[in-house]
């Protein structure tokens, strides 16, 4: 003899499928709020506002004709070939990775000299990062954001 399908039977169904939904839900968030290394600001709104001052910045590093190319040496330093940079210039990069776990570093170069090559004082963990370079001469400031392969 077959059994009655009851309303019972339906609740049970729909609570079990529901039920699969939230915890996928759950799991998901919970991997991509862990797994998120993105920058992160504490106010969206106050950002927004220095955007603008950003933009401006980033015209002013242009306009100085100053260039720099990254790469990493076999020993784990950091190298930046620049063209245009004045001797004595300092430079300072802070480094981020742009995927999985938040992890940073800051490295300082000794100043620029007649070649244009520096290389970090400290070694980098092996890895994809996203680099800020920063150069400063005086009153002059060249910044710029890049990836490091």
């Amino acid at each position: 003899m077959k059994r009655q399908f009851t309303g019972f039977d339906m609740t049970r169904i729909l609570v079990a499928g529901f039920g699969v939904v939230i915890a996928v839900n759950f799991l998901m968030a919970s991997l991509a709020v862990s797994g998120f290394g993105g920058v992160v600001v504490d106010n969206s709104y106050v950002a927004s506002q220095k955007f603008n001052g950003w933009l401006e910045q980033a015209e002013r590093s242009r306009a100085l004709g100053w260039q720099a190319r990254i790469d990493r040496d076999a020993s784990g330093r950091l190298v930046i070939e620049t063209s245009g940079v004045p001797a004595g210039a300092i430079a300072s990069a802070e480094l981020r990775r742009p995927l999985g776990a938040r992890e940073y570093a800051d490295l300082t170069f000794p100043p620029v000299d007649g070649t244009g090559v520096l290389r970090s004082n400290e070694t980098l963990a092996p890895g994809r990062w996203t680099v800020r370079l920063t150069i400063a001469s005086g009153d002059l400031r060249y910044s710029e954001e890049m990836p490091l392969p």
